[in-house]
């Protein structure tokens, strides 16, 4: 399938979607400006900007295939009804403010819902939700609360972070846990070959270091997967493919933002030493859609939106002396 990326430089009506998706559109972010927080002008993205974050749904890996042949792995990570239920702002003790936006996913039945989160539902005039998280922000990334998010909030091209809940694996050995090396194979060894071996000194300690590496509990920890390149967006099914693996099981919560390595830190590095603006972000993404990226953002956007491999050359190229 031709990337959508390569065919925005071929047609100036696919210019002007591009345009489209970069740009912060007044009518999406002011629809409930009454709700949306301290700022209800219609703000555009900058270096400075956090944007909020989304829940998905884990879906399963697969594999895709760039356009010289080679064959990467991806995540599959689906958006099931994510809405804004609140935003917040905190006033702290030093007199900074704190802001947030509160998002909720996945719906569930009122007679599952405690009556606290149902108020708190009915007010934000959203289904209630299984999950409901917290994305800190910048002050002018505030979303109208009752925003339903669409996968087009990731534009792709550019790197995120994805929090979630390892898979647990039980007790496990110091080898699997810890990466040890074990003991030898072969001679000098008698039924000890996976052991932990020594794990402190003498009479001096006397004792074992508390947070020495042993054999224990492995896995069932929230955890991160940074920097993840965003490869394809399926705006019709609320899609997101990520080249590589991210934590947790299939089917479970996961949390996805933009990198902070990768995106916000390395964008405002560039943009403090006075950089190009067409190459602060990563190439080929001229801006993010802000304050977010919205159902109604997406229905004037193609279907499907796959971004080119960085790789430069073909692997299957013969090397040239």
């Amino acid at each position: 399938m031709l990337s959508f990326w390569t065919t925005v430089r071929q047609s100036s009506k696919a210019s002007a979607l591009r345009r489209c998706l970069h740009s912060s559109s007044a009518v999406n972010a002011t629809a409930a400006a009454t709700e949306a927080g301290p700022s209800t002008t219609p703000q555009s993205w900058t270096p400075q900007s956090v944007r909020t974050g989304v829940i998905a749904r884990k879906r399963g890996m697969t594999a895709m295939w760039d356009q010289h042949g080679a064959k990467f792995p991806v995540t599959v990570l689906q958006l099931d009804n994510c809405q804004v239920t609140a935003n917040v702002k905190t006033v702290r003790k030093d007199n900074s403010e704190y802001h947030a936006v509160q998002v909720g996913a996945s719906d569930r039945p009122d007679r599952t819902t405690t009556k606290a989160m149902r108020g708190h539902f009915s007010k934000a005039e959203v289904h209630s939700k299984y999950i409901v998280k917290e994305f800190p922000i910048t002050a002018d990334a505030h979303v109208p609360v009752g925003t339903t998010l669409s996968a087009i909030h990731f534009v792709p091209g550019q790197y995120v972070d994805v929090i979630a809940k390892s898979i647990g694996k039980g007790f496990q050995g110091g080898m699997k846990r810890w990466g040890f090396r074990g003991l030898r194979a072969s001679h000098g060894v008698s039924v000890s070959h996976r052991k932990l071996g020594a794990t402190g000194g003498h009479q001096d300690p006397g004792r074992v270091w508390p947070g020495k590496k042993m054999a224990g509990r492995m896995g069932g920890d929230r955890t991160t997967a940074q920097n993840l390149e965003v490869v394809r967006v399926d705006t019709a099914l609320d899609l997101v493919f990520v080249k590589g693996c991210v934590p947790g099981v299939d089917d479970a919560h996961v949390m996805v933002r933009d990198a902070k390595k990768r995106m916000r830190e390395i964008v405002r590095a560039n943009f403090s030493k006075g950089n190009d603006p067409d190459r602060i972000l990563p190439k080929g993404v001229d801006a993010l859609p802000f304050p977010a990226g919205t159902k109604e953002m997406a229905e004037t956007l193609p279907p499907i939106i796959t971004a080119p491999s960085k790789r430069v050359t073909s692997p299957f190229a013969p090397a040239s002396n």
